[in-house]
């Protein structure tokens, strides 16, 4: 039995001291994102292990883009799973804004207007759609000059290289994925707009094609060589099952951390508590593991700013 701790809140204090303080406090969702912060840490100590993270794209459109482009920078992460619309935001920020919007506009005349709504985000088209056809169709004819066919690994790493010399390529996750060579897999490639210009551009060049089972082959040699894994998951979807999926052929994750604003009970993957996956061996049963019930675009800065 070890008595709770009040948090003591003091000018100049750092993160890293009160987060050091929500461990102590033994406080509901502090005390298992203090729990989750410690072992993301120990992941990045274990030089044995391989470090997964999974996001879904609509954090992309956010600022906490900028996070995850600094985590891929400072190699705190081996291998991304994401989704198509990381993507999209990823290379549309290149090279125009999305704006501060809020919850409660009225989507008829956003619409009107021609402006998506993302949350309380706003991306006009001209951010999207529009730009990303004119920026990616010369890219994928240079990469199509190159060869034919693709894996979703090799596709990103070579826009990653394509935008090197844009004016804000440094911002971006795609760029720092290929300059460290940090793999990141779509499984869901065709579910967003990088994914309709790639059909778009088929239609005119109909032995492109994008191979998704060299991808799961890459990620059968990474799971089957490494000596531990571990993963970081914001979020579920087919993100986090990629993760999971593949991990279970090794007798599951040695360390698991997820950060989810959904619910278990409705039997979704993004509700669904890591503890439930030790049920499947996607988990190990002596895995260091904590599900974290919070915004990612709150808590995922905060761990970056405990660990780096």
């Amino acid at each position: 039995m070890q008595p709770i701790k009040d948090i003591k809140i003091t000018k100049n204090q750092t993160v890293k001291d009160l987060i050091n303080q929500f461990e102590e406090s033994g406080g509901f969702s502090a005390k298992m994102f203090a729990d989750g912060v410690k072992i993301f840490k120990e992941m990045q100590d274990d030089k044995d292990c391989v470090k997964f993270f999974s996001f879904p794209a609509c954090t992309i459109a956010t600022g906490m883009r900028g996070v995850v482009k600094d985590m891929v920078k400072d190699r705190m992460v081996d291998v991304i799973i994401t989704t198509c619309g990381t993507l999209d935001h990823d290379l549309a920020r290149i090279w125009k804004d999305y704006y501060k919007g809020t919850f409660f506009a009225d989507d008829r005349e956003l619409h009107k207007e021609g402006v998506n709504r993302l949350g309380n985000v706003f991306v006009p088209n001209e951010s999207y759609g529009i730009i990303l056809e004119e920026k990616m169709q010369p890219i994928l004819q240079k990469l199509y000059e190159q060869r034919k066919e693709w894996n979703t690994r090799d596709l990103i790493w070579a826009f990653g290289e394509a935008i090197k010399d844009e004016p804000k390529a440094e911002e971006s996750i795609l760029y720092w994925a290929w300059k460290n060579q940090i793999p990141v897999f779509v499984p869901g490639i065709t579910d967003g707009a990088f994914g309709s210009q790639i059909w778009l551009f088929w239609q005119m060049h109909k032995d492109l094609k994008i191979n998704l089972l060299e991808d799961e082959h890459a990620l059968s040699d990474i799971v089957y060589s490494a000596k531990k894994t571990g993963a970081l998951m914001l979020g579920g979807g087919i993100s986090k099952h990629h993760v999971i999926w593949w991990n279970q052929f090794r007798e599951g994750l040695d360390y698991a951390v997820q950060i989810t604003t959904a619910v278990e009970w409705d039997g979704s993957l993004s509700g669904a508590r890591v503890r439930e996956a030790i049920s499947w061996g996607k988990v190990r049963e002596d895995a260091k593991q904590v599900t974290i019930p919070g915004d990612a675009t709150i808590l995922l800065p905060l761990l970056y700013a405990y660990v780096v």
